[in-house]
C-alpha cells in the first residue's frame, strides 16, 4: 500500500495563442517579446501558432499600436516608425503583448517600467516587466478581469 501527499496542485497556466507568421523582419523580435513574458510570469504563456490565433500581430509603417478585445484576446501592430526613429524591437514587443494582458499606457518616462513605452526614450532597451506589472498580469489572470476594448496607440 502506498501513501501519497496531498497537496495544493497549482493550476496550469492559461495559454493564449499568438500567429506571428506575417511580420517580416520583426518575427525574432515579436518571439522574443512573448518569451520575456513567458519567463515573467506563471499563470498565462504565449503560445506561437500558425493559423488563427488569440493574439494576431502585423506590421505596417506606422506607430505601434495594440487592440484589445477582451483579456488575452486582440491584435496588435508593429510599427515600423517607431523602429525607424530608434525603439528597441524586442521592447516594443513585449510592450504590446503587455497590453493584451491587461496593461494600460502608464507614460512614466522610466525604463524600468515596461508600459512607459516610448516615453522611456531610444536609449531604453528593457524589455522586462517591471514587479507590479508582473503581479497585475498575475492578477488579471488569476481572476480572469474582465478587460474592456481599447484600442492603445503607443505614439511618444
Amino acid at each position: 500500500m502506498s501513501v501519497g501527499l496531498i497537496g495544493t496542485a497549482e493550476a496550469a497556466p492559461r495559454i493564449v495563442t499568438y500567429n506571428s507568421s506575417n511580420t517580416g523582419e520583426f518575427q525574432a523580435a515579436i518571439d522574443k517579446g512573448a518569451q520575456v513574458w513567458n519567463a515573467s510570469v506563471a499563470n498565462v504563456q504565449f503560445r506561437k501558432v500558425t493559423g488563427t490565433a488569440n493574439v494576431m500581430v502585423s506590421v505596417d509603417n506606422q506607430w505601434p499600436r495594440a487592440y484589445v478585445t477582451s483579456l488575452g484576446r486582440g491584435r496588435w501592430v508593429m510599427g515600423r516608425q517607431a523602429v525607424n526613429e530608434g525603439h528597441d524591437t524586442v521592447r516594443i514587443s513585449s510592450h504590446e503583448f503587455g497590453h493584451l494582458l491587461g496593461l494600460p499606457d502608464r507614460r512614466t518616462g522610466l525604463c524600468t517600467d515596461l508600459m512607459s513605452g516610448a516615453s522611456a526614450g531610444t536609449s531604453c532597451k528593457n524589455p522586462n516587466p517591471n514587479t507590479r506589472e508582473k503581479a497585475e498580469v498575475e492578477a488579471n489572470f488569476r481572476s480572469m478581469v474582465t478587460v474592456q476594448p481599447t484600442t492603445f496607440a503607443d505614439a511618444a
